[in-house]
């Protein structure tokens, strides 16, 4: 085999690196576990399968631990290639699809585990979360196979699966996703265990996920305020500011903060900085530095019908107020505690009372609007308490000058849920915890 299939320009090979140190570092795989592929065309025009190598560490691959095979021939490289190679072909060869990656999604695994008896054909994953339940189309198939790896059982359902879905576990095994980029097949792999992730905290809060499934599939848009938007919609938008090196770099420096604090899934959430007549925007928060995003120049004034809903409530804020940063996040504990229910009551929460030191002295409580908020009502509890959760909807909080400040409080936020809902899993009634002050707000 020639040494070029064993070699990719150096755009491709820190992708792939990248991707595989996200992974990683998310909790999405083991060590040695998964694989990532994708198309590639060499210098001659010849498209290759570029694979991750069997048994290669994803969170710090080597240049050689990427292999380059044909689509329609097997040689040397598939017997290097990762054993899942056959699988990843097959998917590769669906219309418009160009990158597979197969991670060990252990919240979605977890969520998806069942007692029936085998073999059987397990309920589809319903996402709680609007997140989750609109960008991978409402549910993700599960599949119970003999053999949960390599076999031709998995080669067979795997590709059928993804042909119709953008995601599929394996039960007990994992995912297998696919997009037309690398960077989208991981967008679904992290929305998916984000998803699961969810889901098993609100478990933890007693929360009837079947009940709350059933009601949102017949009307999604009781449960979420608009969609999000579409993982393409800014696709190929410039990465920084031109003429504003300081500003971009804030921008970068708290998309990684939002990213590796689990703020909000790869790629989500927004954020912006206030100019005299312009709007800096990031319409994807969640970055980390290695593949970053979009950041936009855009006119300040708001338009009519501006195809970005997230872009709108954003300029409607600095419309209305003084605030000179606004940040979007979707925190997934904040999501599960936004439904809990205490004993003794029959609706959710309508705010979120800190139990633990430093969440009460910031914040008496933070206050929760359902889906259909009123804009006038957003925007003065914004106001007020510089940050608000929408359920179905994310955190938005507020600066007065920095995104740092913003920021402050959906990390705050993140630490406040994880305390109650702990403390609601060891059996502690979480009314006696609260400050008496807060009880008369």
């Amino acid at each position: 085999m020639t040494s070029d299939k064993w070699e990719a320009d150096e755009t491709l090979i820190r992708l792939f690196q990248s991707v595989g140190r996200i992974l990683l570092d998310k909790d999405l795989e083991d060590s040695h576990s998964g694989n990532i592929s994708t198309l590639w065309k060499d210098a001659e025009g010849n498209e290759k399968i570029v694979i991750t190598a069997a048994g290669s560490q994803k969170g710090d691959l080597e240049p050689n631990q990427i292999c380059f095979l044909s689509p329609s021939e097997t040689d040397y490289g598939y017997y290097k290639a990762s054993s899942e190679t056959d699988i990843h072909a097959k998917i590769l060869s669906i219309p418009g699809v160009r990158a597979v990656i197969h991670a060990h999604t252990k919240e979605l695994t977890i969520m998806t585990f069942d007692e029936e008896e085998k073999p059987n054909k397990p309920s589809p994953f319903i996402p709680i979360d609007s997140l989750g339940f609109y960008h991978l189309n409402g549910r993700i198939p599960v599949d119970w196979v003999e053999v949960p790896c390599g076999s031709p059982e998995m080669t067979r359902i795997i590709p059928e699966r993804l042909a119709q879905h953008k995601i599929m576990v394996l039960q007990g095994h994992g995912t297998f996703s696919r997009g037309s980029t690398v960077k989208k097949a991981l967008f679904h792999v992290c929305l998916a265990n984000n998803s699961g992730y969810i889901a098993r905290q609100a478990q933890k809060l007693d929360i009837d996920i079947h009940n709350l499934r059933e009601k949102i599939t017949q009307s999604p848009s009781s449960f979420f305020p608009y969609p999000p938007n579409t993982y393409e919609q800014y696709e190929g938008a410039a990465e920084k500011i031109e003429g504003e090196e300081e500003i971009t770099e804030e921008f970068k420096k708290t998309a990684a903060r939002i990213f590796k604090s689990n703020l909000s899934p790869f790629h989500t959430g927004s954020m912006s900085i206030r100019g005299v007549d312009k709007i800096l925007y990031a319409p994807k928060a969640s970055m980390p530095r290695e593949i970053g995003g979009p950041i936009l120049d855009l006119p300040l004034s708001l338009k009519s019908k501006e195809k970005d809903r997230e872009l709108t409530i954003h300029k409607q804020i600095y419309e209305q107020t003084d605030f000179q940063t606004v940040i979007h996040c979707c925190i997934p504990e904040a999501e599960a505690v936004s439904y809990f229910v205490p004993p003794g009551r029959e609706k959710p929460i309508d705010r979120v009372v800190p139990i633990d030191a430093e969440g009460s002295f910031f914040y008496l409580a933070i206050p929760i609007l359902p889906p259909a908020f009123q804009s006038e009502t957003f925007i003065r509890l914004l106001h007020d308490y510089k940050i608000v959760i929408i359920r179905g909807g994310g955190v938005w909080s507020v600066g007065e000058q920095s995104l740092s400040e913003a920021l402050h409080h959906p990390s705050s936020l993140r630490d406040i849920c994880l305390y109650i809902l702990g403390a609601y899993e060891r059996g502690l009634d979480i009314s006696k915890l609260q400050p008496d002050k807060a009880k008369q707000w």
